[in-house]
């Protein structure tokens, strides 16, 4: 203990830059567990899915018709809040939310969780992920209901 103290007189800015390191990846997993957001990888969305998860794409519909994730219903993100009524057999359900790279789908999870989805995730890494992971994507337009 006493080579401790002597470690902390001789490097005052290296013991200071650490804890402040610390304080803040502390402040950053608070935050991250204040507002519920959780992330899954590629092989849990698909586990998610297949166990009969909704999966919602959150992109504008040029991007939806030029691939999307199989079954997925497409829901704009600035159409997230007031469309949510719609998928309300599915609050009890896990919610699989995405979008190109993952920002704009944290966004419409936040909304659905405050309109009472208990079981929403996002894509970590959006759909640019699930690409990168070589996974099958479908072409073209929904369907009226929102599924393809």
């Amino acid at each position: 203990m006493n080579r401790f103290f002597e470690y902390t007189t001789n490097h005052p800015f290296l013991v200071a830059a650490a804890a402040i390191l610390a304080v803040i990846a502390i402040v950053i997993e608070m935050r991250q567990r204040s507002r519920g957001a959780s992330s899954v990888g590629t092989a849990d969305a698909v586990r998610l899915a297949n166990s009969g998860a909704l999966v919602v794409d959150v992109r504008d519909s040029k991007d939806y018709e030029a691939g999307h994730i199989i079954e997925a219903r497409h829901i704009p993100a600035a159409d997230i809040a007031s469309r949510a009524e719609s998928l309300k057999k599915f609050k009890e359900k896990p919610v699989i939310v995405y979008c190109d790279a993952g920002m704009t789908s944290a966004g419409a999870a936040r909304q659905l969780r405050a309109s009472g989805f208990n079981k929403v995730v996002t894509l970590s890494g959006g759909l640019n992920s699930w690409r990168q992971e070589n996974l099958p994507l479908v072409k073209g337009a929904a369907k009226k209901d929102g599924k393809h």
